[in-house]
């Protein structure tokens, strides 16, 4: 099995998050990434969507570019991690509410390739499992280190992300993924 772009792709993430850390979670920012790729690699065995998932946040949390990313991974790597960054959607900007952005996120990855969903499906997974442990721990106060704090705004915006990924239902990512979203948010409408 041929895993050098995988291999290449979690070097340079390693490089990229080196020396961050996941917010209010007291451990190195990579973990994520890892644990998308972990993931991906339930649904598929193909490299690239792998590597798309390990560099998923490279260009919205450091200084790497969609060009380095293309220039050492190739223009389909950088086309799944551009359709997973919240930075390149059109029409949307930081001064927008949260509420706007994050719809407009939910609107794009329904529209998305089943690849690109497949890599999302790895981010979005791993932070609904985080949140699951801190849950879990911490009750309703863990809304409190998102800027963010309204659990009905997450509950609308994991259901909304569930809607769009419904297209990798019949995976064990999804399945796990909504009996998460139903753990954590439960029957709070």
């Amino acid at each position: 099995m041929d895993t050098s772009v995988l291999d290449k792709a979690i070097v340079f993430a390693v490089k990229a998050h080196a020396g961050t850390g996941r917010r209010g979670k007291g451990f190195p920012y990579i973990v994520h990434p890892m644990e998308a790729v972990e993931i991906v690699a339930t649904m598929t065995d193909d490299q690239e969507l792998m590597a798309a998932a390990a560099l998923h946040d490279t260009v919205e949390d450091t200084s790497v570019t969609l060009d380095d990313i293309s220039r050492e991974f190739g223009p389909r790597v950088a086309k799944l991690v551009e359709e997973e960054s919240d930075v390149f959607m059109e029409g949307v900007s930081e001064s927008d509410s949260w509420h706007s952005r994050k719809q407009a996120a939910i609107d794009r990855l329904a529209g998305a390739s089943r690849d690109a969903k497949i890599v999302a499906m790895g981010d979005k997974l791993s932070n609904a499992r985080i949140i699951y442990r801190d849950f879990v721990q911490k009750g309703d106060e863990l809304w409190k280190i998102f800027h963010v704090t309204d659990i009905k705004e997450h509950e609308w915006h994991y259901r909304g992300l569930a809607a769009s990924l419904k297209e990798l239902e019949g995976t064990f990512a999804y399945a796990e993924f909504t009996d998460l979203i139903e753990k954590i948010f439960g029957g709070r409408r």
